[in-house]
């Protein structure tokens, strides 16, 4: 089996496999996959593969699944919107799209150890899949990790390597062992040995574009349920970026691949306090205050950061900061409204309300949103 090359986008250069540019730059498929026909008629189209059924624009394979994606598009009435049910998925979150792509490079490239970084949803969705394709897996987690989050990553038989100190911490304890077995590797490894089966191989949802790849599925099931018509606008909550960048880079290429006609506005929400993107639109005050009600967002410097702010940029989008009392406020209701999900995923449904109190939303739009996660993992 074989994976992809990657290349920087920044300097130009290629690797068959690396987690990060030499430059520092976050690298990119070499190659984006489009299929070379008209959209297929939707109701003819066939999902029995879930998000796989989307090969055609999936630059890895063959995958290592659990039947995920093609989750439910549903009306809510009261938000006078669509919601996407992502929380359905095998791990209880939308982290499983990125995990299937991921992990089924790691498995092309005949890895033996993957190791990721991960405040929760991503580190259970990555020790997961990495279980269900015979990889071990070690996922480095903040020591405030929520319980139920910790048990997923144990019951896949991963090993959870817990950091104190702040996220970033935990990000850099894990890329400090990734680099350290990977000169352990390049010294001992035979010249007829692959060094990528020998070291640790970062899995990372920041960085790896497999995880963007999988993400990227939203948009074509989004566009799918929607007979091949983005809606006006989809508003995500935004830490790394990793759903919020996947929305992005699926609509721009069905929208290459002529399946739909424009791109939906992209517009963010992030946590008050911790709202890196916000601060760069908007300033330091419209991001200031609290919110630890929303933890899975609460990244300070998103690898990705320029990306996200040049995809704001080309779908006319935004990004605003919520604090924790709306936020706890969105949670009940979706709870009351039979959607069970977890605090952070009430962060979009939250800013909702706030894009069109603002005027940026108006009640005309046409509106997506993802739950992204469920509230069975808190």
């Amino acid at each position: 089996m074989t994976a992809p090359s990657l290349r920087c986008p920044d300097c130009g250069a290629t690797y068959a496999d690396r987690w990060r540019c030499e430059c520092g730059h976050p690298l990119e498929y070499a190659e984006q996959p489009l299929p070379d026909r008209p959209a297929p008629d939707p109701a003819a189209f066939d999902t029995r593969d879930g998000l796989w059924s989307f090969g055609e624009f999936l630059p890895e394979s063959p995958p290592v699944t659990l039947g995920e994606g093609m989750t439910p598009l549903v009306d809510a009435e009261a938000w006078d919107a669509q919601f996407k049910l992502e929380y359905v998925f095998p791990t209880g979150s939308f982290k499983d799209r990125g995990a299937t792509t991921t992990v089924s490079r790691a498995a092309a490239l005949g890895v033996d150890t993957l190791v990721e970084d991960s405040s929760g949803n991503a580190g259970a969705a990555i020790a997961t899949y990495a279980a269900r394709a015979g990889i071990d897996a070690e996922i480095y987690v903040p020591a405030s990790v929520k319980d139920a989050k910790l048990r997923a990553i144990r019951r896949a038989g991963a090993t959870p390597v817990r950091t104190e100190g702040p996220r970033q911490a935990t990000t850099d304890a894990c890329v400090e062992a990734v680099e350290r077995a990977a000169r352990s590797a390049a010294e001992g490894a035979s010249c007829d040995e692959p060094r990528v089966t020998r070291a640790g191989w970062y899995a990372s949802h920041a960085w790896n574009p497999a995880f963007f790849a999988g993400t990227a599925t939203f948009a074509y099931e989004t566009a799918l349920q929607r007979d091949w018509e983005a809606p006006d606008a989809v508003v995500l909550p935004l830490g790394h970026g990793t759903l919020f960048l996947g929305a992005y880079r699926g609509f721009r290429a069905l929208r290459d691949a002529g399946w739909i006609d424009g791109l939906p506005r992209l517009l963010g929400a992030q946590a008050a306090g911790t709202a890196p993107i916000v601060e760069a639109l908007h300033g330091a005050d419209a991001a200031a205050g609290d919110n630890d009600a929303a933890d899975g967002i609460q990244i300070p410097e998103p690898v990705r950061r320029e990306q996200i702010l040049d995809a704001i940029d080309d779908t006319d989008g935004d990004a605003i900061a919520l604090g924790s009392d709306p936020v706890e406020s969105e949670l009940a209701d979706l709870h009351a409204a039979g959607f069970y999900t977890e605090p952070t995923c009430a962060v979009a449904p939250a800013a909702l309300r706030e894009y069109r109190e603002r005027g940026v939303l108006d009640g005309d739009e046409d509106v997506v949103l993802p739950l992204t996660g469920s509230g069975l993992k808190t």
